[in-house]
């Protein structure tokens, strides 16, 4: 997979911010190498959130990120200040944009003070600098704590001056996250074969397999290991066919019942949302969360969340398959409610429980931050591959993988 095929779940995600008017616009269009966001100056041109992907050598593939101005004002303004928050929490790396002749303001302490409570790697660019003096450059920190990592970096968009400098910085910053996980890479060994079942029905995008499929594959053979890809009307012919046990099944969620009543139990079977819940991060609390579903009550609501913006199937697992699984599972009457892309609500109190899909779509953080607000608020957490697996009494089976949890859910029980 090349650089400018990289899923936007898998880039580094870098967002530019400060007041209207200091230059991020411009800024982003010399880190990128084009005229990607409206220049202008007019104070608050910048309406919604901007983005480009790009590599940054060392960090490699990124996703850009302009945003609207953190001051902006009236009741428009305070809307895009919340989308600014918004993004906020699916940024890896924060570059604060602060106008040389103005300096450090409150504003820009309060976005400082943001990304050190959500623990955002950042850097400081003081755009603009051509119109002040040599001498002047001297932004300093508001107290000691800001001491360590203190180097703004003088820019100025309208001369080119130091963007190099400035990416260089922004690349050489830590990303947090572990991206050491594999999908099932670590999972499997070197010629093993493994059958992924991929249903191909109308809820199916056409002429292609969703995300999570493909980067299975893909891990599957930088592992060195076989992957046969097989519908599920196929799958017991192909089973006979193979000639050996395929050392893994992984199959698609929406058809887990039917294909564990076909593999053999002492073959090893999956999903692939349960190897994104393990990839994002949510696996764990996937397994402690699914429990709710037993505790469910008549008049509970239930927040099934998406991290992307598909076009819905008349089948769609989300809001028709896993809400018909709960009604025929509990026999109560539920409150559904659903979200998409990146309108997962603030407060998650009202409901019952969360039921994320495979997050393929978000990048890591925005993932961990999700499952920390549903645990913060007690509120129980799970995925789709989870719940589906629970209720048609696969739960078991289907991590016996991760022996870890295996132990966990019998403590659960």
């Amino acid at each position: 997979m090349g650089m400018n095929d990289t899923p936007s779940g898998e880039r580094v995600h870098i967002g530019f911010f400060g007041r209207r008017n200091v230059g991020k616009s411009s800024l982003v269009n010399c880190v990128t190498g084009q005229e990607l966001s409206v220049v202008s100056e007019v104070r608050g041109t910048t309406t919604d959130p901007v983005y480009k992907s790009m590599e940054l050598l060392p960090m490699g593939p990124v996703m850009i990120m302009d945003t609207p101005g953190f001051d902006d004002e009236g009741s428009l303004g305070e809307l895009r200040i919340k989308k600014t928050k918004q993004i906020l929490n699916k940024t890896d790396v924060a570059v604060l944009v602060v106008d040389a002749q103005d300096g450090m303001t409150s504003c820009d302490m309060q976005l400082l003070t943001l990304f050190r409570e959500k623990e955002i790697p950042y850097i400081i660019a003081v755009n603009k600098s051509d119109l002040i003096q040599e001498a002047e450059r001297t932004i300093e920190p508001p107290d000691a704590s800001y001491k360590d990592g203190w180097k703004p970096v003088y820019v100025s968009a309208r001369c080119n001056e130091n963007i190099q400098m400035l990416k260089e910085r922004i690349a050489a910053l830590p990303v947090t996250e572990d991206k050491s996980c594999r999908v099932v890479g670590d999972l499997v060994h070197l010629l093993d074969v493994i059958v992924l079942v991929v249903p191909i029905d109308s809820a199916a995008p056409k002429g292609r397999l969703i995300l999570p499929q493909q980067q299975t594959i893909r891990d599957i053979l930088e592992a060195g290991a076989v992957s046969v890809a097989v519908r599920e009307s196929e799958l017991a012919q192909t089973l006979d066919k193979l000639g050996e046990k395929p050392a893994l099944v992984i199959t698609d969620s929406q058809v887990f019942e039917e294909v564990a009543a076909v593999v053999p139990t002492e073959i090893p079977l999956t999903s692939f949302s349960i190897l994104m819940a393990r990839y994002k991060g949510l696996l764990t609390a996937a397994v402690q969360g699914v429990a709710a579903i037993d505790r469910l009550r008549d008049g509970d609501r239930i927040l099934i969340a998406e991290g992307c913006t598909h076009h819905r199937q008349c089948d769609d697992i989300g809001t028709v398959k896993i809400p018909r699984f709960l009604k025929k599972y509990t026999g109560k009457e539920l409150v559904i409610e659903t979200s998409s892309g990146m309108g997962f609500p603030e407060d998650l109190t009202p409901y019952a429980m969360v039921i994320h899909c495979g997050g393929c779509m978000l990048n890591e953080r925005e993932v961990r931050r999700r499952m920390k607000c549903a645990l913060e608020e007690g509120v129980p957490i799970t995925n789709y591959g989870i719940a589906i697996a629970h209720m048609k009494g696969i739960l078991a089976r289907s991590i016996e993988i991760f022996p870890d949890l295996k132990k966990l859910l019998k403590e659960e029980k």
